[in-house]
Protein backbone atom coordinates (compact mmCIF):
# COMPACT_ATOMS: atom_id res chain seq x y z
CA UNK A 1 0.00 0.00 0.00
CA UNK A 2 1.09 3.83 -1.12
CA UNK A 3 2.65 5.66 1.93
CA UNK A 4 0.01 8.11 0.84
CA UNK A 5 -2.82 5.89 1.37
CA UNK A 6 -1.93 5.10 4.84
CA UNK A 7 -1.34 8.80 6.07
CA UNK A 8 -4.56 9.83 8.74
CA UNK A 9 -6.52 13.21 7.77
CA UNK A 10 -5.28 16.28 9.52
CA UNK A 11 -7.22 16.96 12.60
CA UNK A 12 -7.68 20.16 14.66
CA UNK A 13 -7.18 18.97 18.55
CA UNK A 14 -9.83 19.68 20.87
CA UNK A 15 -10.20 19.21 24.45
CA UNK A 16 -11.52 15.71 24.21
CA UNK A 17 -11.39 14.13 20.36
CA UNK A 18 -10.31 15.10 17.17
CA UNK A 19 -12.22 17.19 15.11
CA UNK A 20 -11.50 17.01 10.94
CA UNK A 21 -10.53 20.00 9.41
CA UNK A 22 -12.80 19.89 6.86
CA UNK A 23 -15.65 19.92 8.53
CA UNK A 24 -15.36 21.72 12.17
CA UNK A 25 -18.82 22.07 12.79
CA UNK A 26 -20.44 19.58 10.57
CA UNK A 27 -24.74 19.89 10.79
CA UNK A 28 -25.58 17.35 13.60
CA UNK A 29 -28.06 14.79 12.66
CA UNK A 30 -31.75 16.11 14.31
CA UNK A 31 -33.91 13.36 16.21
CA UNK A 32 -37.05 13.66 17.05
CA UNK A 33 -37.97 15.56 20.52
CA UNK A 34 -40.42 13.37 23.14
CA UNK A 35 -43.99 14.80 22.32
CA UNK A 36 -45.93 15.18 25.14
CA UNK A 37 -43.88 17.43 27.48
CA UNK A 38 -44.85 21.33 28.01
CA UNK A 39 -43.85 23.72 25.62
CA UNK A 40 -41.40 25.35 27.99
CA UNK A 41 -39.53 22.03 28.27
CA UNK A 42 -39.19 22.27 24.34
CA UNK A 43 -37.89 26.11 24.74
CA UNK A 44 -35.83 25.43 27.39
CA UNK A 45 -34.13 21.93 26.03
CA UNK A 46 -33.23 23.81 22.41
CA UNK A 47 -31.76 26.99 24.50
CA UNK A 48 -29.61 24.14 26.24
CA UNK A 49 -28.61 22.49 23.17
CA UNK A 50 -27.76 25.81 21.80
CA UNK A 51 -25.88 27.42 23.93
CA UNK A 52 -23.67 24.07 24.30
CA UNK A 53 -23.03 24.26 20.33
CA UNK A 54 -21.64 28.01 21.27
CA UNK A 55 -19.48 27.03 24.01
CA UNK A 56 -17.79 24.31 22.54
CA UNK A 57 -17.46 26.59 19.24
CA UNK A 58 -16.22 29.58 21.47
CA UNK A 59 -13.62 27.22 22.91
CA UNK A 60 -12.45 25.67 19.89
CA UNK A 61 -11.55 28.76 18.66
CA UNK A 62 -9.53 29.80 22.03
CA UNK A 63 -12.17 32.11 23.62
CA UNK A 64 -11.55 29.88 26.97
CA UNK A 65 -13.03 32.42 29.86
CA UNK A 66 -16.68 33.29 30.42
CA UNK A 67 -15.07 36.99 30.45
CA UNK A 68 -13.72 37.02 27.29
CA UNK A 69 -17.25 35.73 25.97
CA UNK A 70 -19.33 39.01 25.48
CA UNK A 71 -22.84 39.18 23.97
CA UNK A 72 -20.77 40.56 20.91
CA UNK A 73 -18.85 37.56 20.63
CA UNK A 74 -20.94 34.86 20.89
CA UNK A 75 -23.48 36.66 18.37
CA UNK A 76 -20.48 36.08 15.86
CA UNK A 77 -19.75 32.62 16.81
CA UNK A 78 -23.18 31.93 16.25
CA UNK A 79 -22.95 33.54 12.66
CA UNK A 80 -20.11 32.14 11.87
CA UNK A 81 -21.30 28.64 12.63
CA UNK A 82 -24.54 29.00 11.30
CA UNK A 83 -27.47 29.25 14.09
CA UNK A 84 -29.73 32.13 14.34
CA UNK A 85 -28.20 35.20 16.94
CA UNK A 86 -28.57 33.54 20.23
CA UNK A 87 -30.78 36.09 23.10
CA UNK A 88 -29.11 37.73 25.62
CA UNK A 89 -30.26 34.49 28.33
CA UNK A 90 -28.89 32.40 25.72
CA UNK A 91 -25.22 34.58 25.97
CA UNK A 92 -25.91 34.13 29.75
CA UNK A 93 -26.15 30.62 29.35
CA UNK A 94 -22.86 29.77 27.23
CA UNK A 95 -21.01 31.92 30.20
CA UNK A 96 -22.12 29.97 32.38
CA UNK A 97 -21.48 26.54 30.76
CA UNK A 98 -17.57 28.07 30.24
CA UNK A 99 -17.03 28.95 33.57
CA UNK A 100 -17.97 24.76 34.76
CA UNK A 101 -15.85 23.55 32.18
CA UNK A 102 -12.87 23.88 33.95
Amino acid sequence: MPAAATKPKPTQSTARRPVPMELPYAPMTKRPLPPGRPRDWYVTHNRRLKAMRLAIALLDSGVYMPNQARNETIRSTAELIGVHPPSDTTCHMVRALMRYSR
